[in-house]
């Protein structure tokens, strides 16, 4: 089994969770690299992740350029991306890079044109693709037993400052950019892609605090090119410290009820006799994603997540977000 040399760009938070399940598959993964601004970060990671064997650097072109790599987690925050896709790729090097990949439509598709020219392999990290419930619909759409699809409704709820940067729209982009985006992208991944799109978005919950510029509740409606409808609604002012959210779909032979990307009913109508479909599921989104990665690596195929992928939900969000500010709504090229 082909082991791929590893790196983690962006020792923070949530990059743990990455590197808890690289240590799980040491078979496939060997982590030999840790880079982050905070030296002292790259450092702790590298001793409870690396045995204190790694590589650590505070300079990422430093690590894609001094270090033999195959392949790089880039677990940066949304303001913290800067080149790194464009040297990775100029090194052979494939990603996972975690959402959203950058702030603007160009630098995205900058990120996409080297990662593309270069032929490298990439997955974002839109999880919730891989859950079991998403995946029975996802075959029942793509085997036409679906039918027509007219409806998605999710919501995506929480209660919590978070980090001082994500509080801040110059560098977070706000909930829908770097929160909710992970429904977004469930939309494009089930209902094709959208036409139009129209969001209301405001702070209501805490105006108290001059550092909080983001959005704390919003509604976003998408119009999609197959006529479907998806609605989107999100807060952060719900339960204190926990992280909800949900699905629901009409299709024309269909209606599907998600817990979760795990979970779900899905009722088949198409027959006088309805028939009832429960999946249930406690699979490890994130491990999927990474097992995924490995075998299009190993097998030189597409991913089901590409940095393509990635740039084209950011651009549904942010179009959502043009289109809080001008109340107008926003047309998809």
């Amino acid at each position: 089994m082909q082991q791929l040399k590893t790196a983690i760009l962006g020792c923070g938070g949530f990059a743990n969770r990455h590197a808890q399940n690289i240590a799980s598959l040491p078979e496939q993964f060997e982590l030999v690299a840790f880079c982050d601004v905070d030296l002292a970060r790259a450092h702790a990671f590298n001793e409870k992740y690396g045995a204190g064997r790694g590589v650590v650097f505070q300079d990422h072109h430093a690590l894609f350029k001094q270090t033999n790599l195959d392949l790089c987690l880039i677990c940066l925050p949304p303001f913290g991306h800067a080149d790194e896709v464009e040297i990775a790729a100029q090194c052979g090097v494939h990603l996972l890079i975690e959402k959203p990949i950058a702030l603007t439509s160009q630098h995205a598709w900058r990120m996409v044109q080297a990662a593309e020219r270069a032929g490298i392999v990439t997955q974002v990290g839109f999880m919730y693709r891989f859950g079991a419930a998403v995946a029975r619909l996802k075959e029942l759409i793509d085997n036409g037993q679906a039918g027509n699809l007219g409806l998605m409704s999710a919501h995506y709820f929480c209660n919590h400052l978070h980090a001082p940067w994500w509080r801040d729209r110059e560098k977070s982009g706000g909930q829908l950019v770097e929160q909710a985006i992970h429904l977004v992208d469930l939309m494009r991944y089930l209902m094709g892609e959208a036409a139009t799109v129209y969001s209301l978005q405001n702070n209501v919950f805490h105006r108290d605090l001059p550092s909080y510029t983001v959005e704390d509740v919003s509604g976003t409606v998408i119009g999609f090119e197959n006529g479907s409808v998806g609605v989107l609604y999100a807060s952060n002012g719900a339960v204190p410290n926990k992280w909800l959210y949900d699905v629901r779909i009409v299709a024309k032979n269909l209606t599907a009820e998600f817990s979760n990307a795990n979970c779900g009913v899905i009722t088949h109508t198409n027959d006088s006799t309805l028939k009832t479909e429960t999946i249930s599921s406690d699979a490890n989104l994130y491990l999927l994603e990474l097992q995924d990665l490995w075998r299009a690596i190993v097998n030189r195929q597409p991913t089901r997540t590409p940095i393509r992928e990635g740039a084209r939900s950011l651009d549904l969000v942010l179009a959502a977000m043009r289109s809080a500010k001008t109340q107008n709504i926003e047309r998809l090229p």
